[in-house]
Order: C-alpha cells, then sequence, then structure tokens
C-alpha cells in the first residue's frame, strides 16, 4: 500500500521541479513511511510513497521495464500477480522483481490499455511510456483505491492518491464547486468523478485514461461494470456451497503478505465470516482487532470476543469513550474534502489499534451492498410492493400531499413515523432511493441553501448521481437497481473513502474480500430472492456461514459503526455546535440560510427533533473550511503509528 503523485506536462517536454515534486510526495508521507522515491525526466515527474508489503527487497517506485522506457508508480495490490508473471514471461518479458508492480509494465506492454481486465484487486497507477509518448492513469472496479487529478490552465496534469497532493503542489485553484456542495449536504460526500474543488477530479472506479502528449485531455473510459443479471439457476444449496468456496479463494488470494497481517472483528456477519474462513485458511493463530464502546448501546464488542473465543484468534479489544469527539479536525485534514460519516471516528480508531499488531488487516467491507444487507434496502422493497399498486401520476400527487401535512415524529415509534413513508411512495424508485439515503432531503437542503447559491446551483439536485447510474443499471429489479446505485455511490464514496484515509492515517493496508470483483459479479447472477427473504437480509451469506458462526452472531439486529452524536451536540459539544454552525465561516460564503442554521441548532438542542446528521454535515463542513481552505495545509501528514 502506497501513495502516488505526479506531475505531466501534456503539451511538451517542460522542466519538473524536484522541489515541488518532493512537496507532493512528502504531503503523502503517512501512506507510504518505509521509502520515498522520484523520477523525473523532461516533462513528467513521478512519486511514490511505499508503504513494503510484498517484496520488501527489490519492490521500491518508480519501477521500470526492462529498458526503462515505460516506469510505473502504482497504489495497491495486484492479488493474481503470480498467475500473470509466467504468462507475461512466455511472452518475453523478463523479470528483475518479485513485485505485482512490475507485472503492471510488462502487462501495459503486451496489452496496452486492456492490461487492466487482467488484475484482480485494489489499485490505482499512472504510467508513462516514453515510446508511445502516452500517459495512462487507471482505478480497479470497485474504486477501493482512490485517483485524483486536475488539468491546469497550462496544460499541466496533476495527479495523486489524495487531493492533499495537488493541493501541495500550489497551481490548483481552490474555487469550489457549487455542484460538489450540493452533492455533499445530500450524501454525506462529494460523489465521483467530481471533488469539492472545480478544477479537480477523481477517476470514477473501473475506468482509465490515456493522454497522448500533444493531443487535448479526453474523458475516462470505463473498462467494468457489474451485470445484474439474476438468472444463475443454481440451486440454494449449491449456491451456498460455491460461495464459501468463493469466498475461501478471495480471502487466500488476500493473505499473501511478507508483513504481519490481521483482521477487524466488530462481532458483525461480515467481519466475522472473514475471520472464520482466515481461521481455515491459516497454521497460526489470526489477529484480530475490536473497538469497544463504553456506551452500551453502541457497544458490540461481546459478539466479536464469541468468533474470536471460538477461532482463538489473538484477539485485541480496546475501548474508547463515547465521547470521542476530538478528531473533527484531524478528520477534515485527512480526507480534504467536506465527508460526514461519522463512523470515521472508530474506524480512524480500530485502525490505530490495528496498526500497533499488524500492517495488513482484512476487513468486512462491501458485503452490506452485494448481500443485500442494509435495513433500508427491506424498506425500500417494502414501499415498492405499495409503489407497484398505484400509478405514479396517482401516487405522486396524493402521497406527496399527505407527507406535506403529516408532521415529522423522530420521537415515535417507527411506525408511526409516516411522513418519510408518504414522501417515498410519492416518488419513482430512484427517487425513493435517494430520498432515504439523504442525510439533508430535498426541502431541508431548499430551507438550508441562500437564494444566491441556489442561483449558482441553476436547477442542479444531487438526485442527478443517482440517474445516471440508474440509466447504467441495466436492470429494473427493485433489490438489484438499489445495490447497483449503492456499488456506485455510497460503497465508493462513502465506505471506501473513509476505510482508506483512516486506515492511511495509520500505515496501515486494509484488503476488502467481500469486495473481490469476480465474487461480486458471481453474486449479482443470483436472484434477489436468495439475498433478502422476508425481513431476512444475507439470506445466502447467512445460511452459508451457519456452520461456522454463532446464531447470535448471524441473526441479531444489526448495530452499526456508530457514534452518539445526537447526545453529543445537547451535551459536551452542545457550544462546539453553535460556535460552529451559527458562526462567521459558515455565513461568510454566502451559501447558507442564517434562520434556518438557527432553526437547525436550537431544535435540536432543546429536544424538539433530532438534527444530529445535519448538525455533523455542517459542523464538518466548518471544518473543512478552516483546516483545508484557510489553514491552507501542505505540510507533510503526521505519521501515526
Amino acid at each position: 500500500m502506497c501513495g502516488i503523485t505526479g506531475i505531466f506536462d501534456t503539451r511538451g517536454g517542460s522542466a519538473i521541479s524536484q522541489a515541488v515534486l518532493q512537496r507532493m510526495n512528502d504531503s503523502q508521507l503517512h501512506r507510504g513511511p518505509d521509502e520515498g522515491s522520484l523520477h523525473i525526466e523532461p516533462g513528467v515527474g513521478l512519486g511514490h510513497r511505499r508503504l513494503s508489503i510484498i517484496d520488501i527487497a527489490t519492490g521500491q517506485q518508480p519501477l521500470f521495464n526492462e529498458d526503462g522506457s515505460v516506469v510505473v508508480v502504482f497504489n495497491g495490490e495486484i492479488y493474481n500477480y503470480q498467475q500473470l508473471i509466467p504468462e507475461l514471461q512466455a511472452l518475453g518479458h523478463v523479470f528483475h522483481t518479485k513485485s505485482d508492480t512490475e507485472v503492471i509494465v510488462h502487462a501495459w506492454e503486451s496489452w496496452g490499455a486492456d492490461c487492466v481486465k487482467r488484475f484482480r484487486g485494489m489499485f490505482a497507477f499512472a504510467l508513462w511510456d516514453r515510446n508511445q509518448q502516452t500517459f495512462f492513469m487507471a482505478r480497479d472496479r470497485l474504486g477501493v483505491k482512490p485517483m485524483h487529478y486536475a488539468l491546469l490552465d497550462d496544460g499541466t496534469l496533476l495527479f495523486g492518491s489524495e487531493l492533499k497532493s495537488i493541493l501541495a503542489h500550489g497551481g490548483l485553484c481552490r474555487d469550489m464547486d457549487p455542484l460538489a456542495v450540493e452533492e455533499y449536504f445530500a450524501l454525506g460526500y462529494v460523489a465521483e468523478p467530481r471533488t469539492i474543488f472545480k478544477q479537480s477530479k477523481k477517476l470514477p472506479p473501473g475506468h482509465t485514461l490515456a493522454i497522448k502528449r500533444g493531443q487535448p485531455l479526453g474523458e475516462p473510459v470505463a473498462y467494468w461494470d457489474v451485470q445484474f443479471s439474476l438468472d444463475n439457476p443454481i440451486s440454494e444449496g449449491d449456491a451456498q456451497a460455491e460461495l464459501v468456496q468463493r469466498l475461501q479463494e478471495s480471502v487466500r488470494l488476500r493473505m499473501i503478505s511478507e508483513v504481519p497481517l490481521g483482521a477487524f472483528l466488530s462481532g458483525g456477519v461480515d467481519s466475522s465470516a472473514v475471520v472464520a474462513v482466515m481461521a481455515g485458511l491459516s497454521q497460526e493463530p489470526v489477529n484480530t482487532c475490536s473497538i469497544g464502546f463504553d456506551d452500551p448501546a453502541f457497544n458490540e464488542s461481546a459478539f466479536a470476543q464469541q468468533v474470536a473465543d471460538r477461532y482463538h484468534t489473538n484477539h485485541r479489544l480496546e475501548v474508547v469513550k463515547s465521547d470521542d469527539f476530538d478528531l473533527i479536525d484531524t478528520l477534515a485534514r485527512l480526507y480534504d474534502e467536506p465527508y460526514a460519516d461519522s463512523s470515521a471516528i472508530p474506524t480512524y480508531r480500530v485502525c490505530q489499534l490495528a496498526r500497533k499488531h499488524v500492517t495488513v488487516a482484512l476487513s468486512g467491507d462491501g458485503g452490506d451492498e452485494s448481500f443485500g444487507g442494509y435495513r433500508r434496502y427491506r424498506l425500500h422493497l417494502m414501499e415498492e410492493r405499495m409503489r407497484a399498486a398505484l400509478p405514479l401520476g396517482v401516487r405522486r400527487p396524493l402521497f406527496g400531499a399527505l407527507g406535506r401535512l403529516y408532521p415529522k415524529a423522530d420521537w415515535a415509534p417507527r411506525m408511526f413515523r409516516a411522513k418519510t413513508t408518504f414522501e417515498g411512495l410519492s416518488r419513482s424508485s430512484v427517487e425513493a432511493y435517494f430520498h432515504s439515503v439523504s442525510i439533508l432531503r430535498g426541502p431541508m437542503r431548499e430551507a438550508l441553501f441562500s437564494q444566491s447559491f441556489k442561483t449558482e446551483l441553476a436547477g442542479y439536485n444531487a438526485l442527478e448521481v443517482f440517474r445516471r447510474h440508474a440509466a447504467q443499471a441495466g436492470t429494473d429489479d427493485p433489490l438489484a437497481l438499489i445495490q447497483y446505485l449503492d456499488l456506485k455511490t455510497y460503497l465508493v464514496g462513502d465506505i471506501n473513502t473513509k476505510v482508506d484515509r483512516a486506515s492511511m492515517a495509520h500505515s496501515l493496508e486494509v484488503r476488502e474480500p467481500l469486495m473481490d470483483h469476480e465474487l461480486v459479479e458471481w453474486l449479482a447472477t443470483l436472484p434477489s430472492s436468495q439475498k433478502i427473504r422476508g425481513q431476512e437480509g444475507k439470506y445466502i451469506f447467512k445460511k452459508s456461514m451457519e456452520s461456522y458462526l454463532p446464531q447470535d452472531v448471524l441473526y441479531r439486529p444489526k448495530m452499526g459503526f456508530a457514534v452518539p452524536l445526537a447526545r453529543w451536540f445537547r451535551g459536551p459539544l452542545k457550544q462546539r455546535v453553535r460556535d460552529a454552525v451559527l458562526g462567521d465561516r459558515l455565513l461568510a460564503t454566502g451559501w447558507f440560510n442564517p434562520v434556518y442554521l438557527q432553526h437547525l441548532v436550537e431544535a435540536h438542542q432543546s429536544g424538539a427533533r433530532d438534527y444530529s446528521a445535519p448538525l455533523w454535515t455542517l459542523l464538518m463542513f466548518d471544518a473543512f473550511l478552516r483546516q483545508v481552505v484557510d489553514g491552507r495545509v501542505t505540510e507533510p501528514a503526521a505519521v501515526a503509528v
């Protein structure tokens, strides 16, 4: 696992400043504290920070082909590299290392841009082919590893694992994109391909970008997508057996390491299944790490302990205080743009704990999306059955009116909170799902933003992100459609972003067996009835794990990795919220309605409403403005180990 960055003159061979490239590379020291190297030639500068995992002795980067005409910097792991080496050797390539990085340069020479289709893993890389005068960037299929880039007005292309390396160049215009701000307040993150800054972008997952020197910068090209065919005729029993086999293969590939390896163990189904499979593949006890909370409402460490005891793992548990809110500014610096998932706090802490004992940790991320584990999926399917009973032309005016008239009742039992249901029934499937996952829903954003900001938006709504992906989904199955949407949005923009930044802040590599693209593709062929059956999510996964995990781990209610925001904002963070949300920094943007900001704070702190999620979103936006925009932090990030 590493950090990569660089500069490419798309128009010619201008001199690259070593000092500037060094500054960009050093800004990502935390991603690779073991080694750091640069390669500079006319019009090209590549930087690499290394966290040594595989081929520690000879896997240094930037790495070259035999004659030095192709050079690559790479972040991630190619898990099938050992199978590709003999194939490439048979084509005449000579290997000088035993690293997966060298596979990339030779695969590029033999297969060109299609080389990425041969790679199984998590990766972001950039290479320069001097003979073809081509600069090439690629990102893995599910967006596990990040890639940011920006084209400056003078034709200079900048790229980096993190946005901070591009900011460190000094030439990026920091004008914020109002459309990205709209996406952030709807979703809690800025969705690919946007970043918070107008001039920079994220390379979307499953895409490549080739730039021929002297030619205009084109658009990224997709090389992969998941197809929810749902047409696999396999029996339920055979599907369970095949799922176990595929999971074993995925985990086995991710256990290749020359450094200490372990796993996160939350006590949920996904991480517990990964640990169970690891234990079956390992001759030594598996290293496992859990975070517990001193508030029982948020603590599931007892379930993690059950799994640890069953498999005799070397288990480490660290209990953190539920008032662990001193990371707000740290998180703003880590993420480089507004990011509002409060579970970033415990994720940061579990990575901090894991790094004390291992350099590589396997996680259970991606299971909810592929197996159908989110509670919101079951609620959406229930609403879909109701939507199917009446045409949209009837539902929209009828339930739209009921939704406007029915009072919001956060305090009431869920069955009486009909306002959200009415609002959902008045919408199309995609609109309803977007509405259900939004942090600040449409009417709230309408009230939050000033008239001048809404003029800047020119009618843009973050719903367009979902509509764009839905148009590519190739399915109208109610579950498959929203799984596809989550694989393209929430998994990438929220989950993968959270884990990448939190882990790399501690120089920890996290690997994700449940996001293996071959496993994801196979699961997409299974009927939706094998994923959600009745009120049981992850049906096929849980059935396949019954002989591996305790019943109360498999079938207990999903808890999630949450923190007590509502209590914080009425207690220890009461004044901090008031200072941030009602302070000069947010008002100075001219983007927010001060009357509505006052309402959010007063209604929450009086106990009349639970506005904890919107307030956290505003708090983190204020921290971003203070730490990144105003602070202009470009010095190297501290390495916390």
